[in-house]
């Protein structure tokens, strides 16, 4: 548990957020998939959100993440979004010609809470996504 300020409890909810690349078109590897979670990393504290476990598969990503109660769950996504899309197209310009009118992200995306289920469990799926050995 985490004290505020003022030595209040403050308790953190675990998401899990799937993101997909418009049209689900294969433009994420291992060195994108790396500059996405930086990004992902820079902006959430200013939400009060914290990364607890990142994968990829070549058309979308799975984020674990933590935030408080009164985070703005919404604008962190969609400020997320924007400042990813914008830097992974200036960083890799190459992107472009793979995207559909160069749009990088869809405009939809899953966010689930952890329910049920324990942080670890949530955490070995997400481990678990993506091609491994070319199946």
């Amino acid at each position: 548990m985490k004290l505020d300020n003022n030595n209040h409890s403050v308790f953190m909810l675990h998401y899990h957020l799937i993101m997909c690349i418009k049209y689900r078109n294969n433009v994420i590897n291992d060195e994108i998939s790396n500059r996405l979670k930086e990004i992902f990393e820079k902006i959430a504290p200013n939400y009060n959100i914290t990364l607890e476990e990142w994968n990829h598969d070549i058309d979308h990503v799975h984020i674990l993440f933590k935030g408080q109660p009164n985070s703005e769950i919404s604008k962190f996504i969609n400020a997320y979004k924007s400042a990813s899309s914008r830097l992974i197209k200036k960083d890799y310009p190459e992107i472009k010609k793979s995207l559909w009118k160069e749009m990088f992200w869809s405009q939809s995306f899953c966010l689930l809470t952890t329910g049920g289920a324990t942080v670890d469990i949530i955490k070995e799926y997400i481990k678990s996504q993506g091609k491994k050995d070319g199946k």
